[in-house]
């Protein structure tokens, strides 16, 4: 069974085309032009096992915003492509990541519902790098969630290196979204009581 998801994405800001193999090796691929958030995806796709490729080409001469934003509904749409009908999945997902002082708290449910909750130290530096607004780690999870249509809790209940905070995030999304959406072997339908995800 192929789990691939592929989505192009093009407006008047954006172009993004995102591939994703739930399956893989964890091969990454990723050109964004935003440093630090390629490398945010580089942890998800590694850290995932997901076979992650991802092209964009955005306004980046008026700021990160539309790039990254784009690139994360991409990212959910093609993750909701690949997941399929959730035939024989794990469903929940939880990971708890520490990176240096930060420790990130991550819980998945592959739901076919939106949702999310997010909390973060408050006292961050406004920036990581020159391009990455430390507010949009919140709006990357929301434009995800968004498009996966999945329930996602994440907590960092303390750290203090913005970076840390950030990357602790993004290596329990990897593994939270990586244990959900693994095939259950004893799962031989839908793992809901609806009878559908």
């Amino acid at each position: 069974m192929s789990r691939v998801g592929r989505v192009e994405r093009t407006t008047k800001e954006t172009s993004v085309l995102v591939e994703v193999d739930l399956d893989g090796t964890g091969r990454v691929d990723v050109a964004t032009g935003v440093g630090f958030f390629d490398h945010m995806l580089d942890q998800l796709g590694r850290h995932g096992l997901f076979d992650l490729s991802v092209k964009t080409d955005g306004d980046l001469h008026i700021d990160s915003h539309h790039t990254i934003e784009d690139t994360s509904l991409a990212l959910g749409a093609a993750f909701r492509q690949a997941l399929g009908d959730k035939r024989g999945i794990v469903r929940f997902g939880y990971a708890s990541v520490p990176l240096d002082e930060s420790l990130a708290q991550v819980t998945v449910d592959l739901s076919g519902r939106p949702y999310l909750v997010h909390s973060e130290p408050d006292t961050m530096a406004p920036m990581i790098g020159p391009d990455y607004d430390t507010t949009m780690t919140r709006h990357i999870l929301e434009s995800f969630v968004a498009q996966a249509q999945v329930a996602l809790h994440v907590h960092v209940p303390y750290g203090r290196n913005a970076h840390h905070i950030v990357e602790c995030q993004f290596k329990a999304l990897a593994r939270a979204l990586r244990q959900a959406g693994e095939i259950d072997p004893r799962q031989t339908g839908i793992p809901s009581t609806k009878g559908a995800l």
